[in-house]
């Protein structure tokens, strides 16, 4: 297994690919995440960049409609799963590299998407440099995470990481000049152990069983933010 080089490790898909990729299917089943980012920046024709595009889950969708896709991933093993998954699909290219190296020109980035992925507040720095970097301007980089002060998964998030202030979060973005849009969105799965092994993955042992215990059924109310800059 290749790891690029100040690849980060990530505790859910980089051990548990496959029940991550539940996870993907049942995430925000109403489709808000992505009308949202249209309404900001359309990706229609445009060069899109997928920072910590794991198994590829995304990049078919993106594909749809973009002129060109790239997808940057660390882990070596998840790239390649990216590259079978987007064999057919002549717009999209998939690298190993980090966010904070990425592997594309100066200035050759319309869109940059990140969902989940390296960018969640103080520490991504790094990151945030190489857009800079990468970005053309006029360009819109879009960066996808939890929002921990509501919903029921917000309060799961809150109570277990608790080092991780909603209100820090928010204040490092704004800084910086990014835009905060609140969603509202959910996990809907087929079934109840699906469910299950997605907490398990996404939480301490202990958290995660005072989770399973306390919450019925296969869905669950999640709000996030959609962090958006024009550069």
């Amino acid at each position: 297994m290749s790891i690029a080089d100040g690849g980060i490790p990530s505790p859910n898909i980089w051990h548990h690919p496959k029940v991550y990729e539940v996870e993907n299917r049942a995430v925000d089943p109403d489709g808000v995440i992505e009308p949202a980012m249209r309404a900001i920046r359309d990706w229609a024709g445009a060069t899109l960049l997928d920072i910590g595009c794991g198994t590829g889950f995304h990049l078919p969708m993106f594909a749809a409609t973009a002129g060109r896709v790239i997808g940057v991933e660390p882990h070596g093993a998840l790239a390649d799963a990216a590259k079978r998954r987007t064999k057919d699909l002549p717009n999209v290219e998939v690298r190993q590299g980090t966010a904070q190296r990425l592997p594309v020109p100066d200035s050759s980035i319309d869109v940059m998407h990140a969902r989940w992925a390296y960018f969640f507040g103080p520490g991504c720095e790094p990151g945030l440099a190489e857009l800079d970097r990468v970005m053309r301007r006029g360009g819109t980089a879009f960066v996808i995470d939890n929002d921990g002060s509501r919903s029921t998964f917000g309060r799961w998030f809150a109570e277990s990481y608790p080092k991780i202030k909603a209100a820090d979060v928010e204040a490092f973005w704004t800084a910086r000049g990014w835009q905060r849009t609140p969603l509202d969105m959910g996990w809907r799965f087929q079934r109840r152990e699906d469910l299950e092994a997605v907490i398990r993955i996404e939480f301490t042992p202990a958290d995660a069983e005072r989770i399973i215990a306390s919450h019925p059924g296969v869905e669950v109310d999640y709000a996030i933010n959609l962090w958006s800059r024009t550069f």
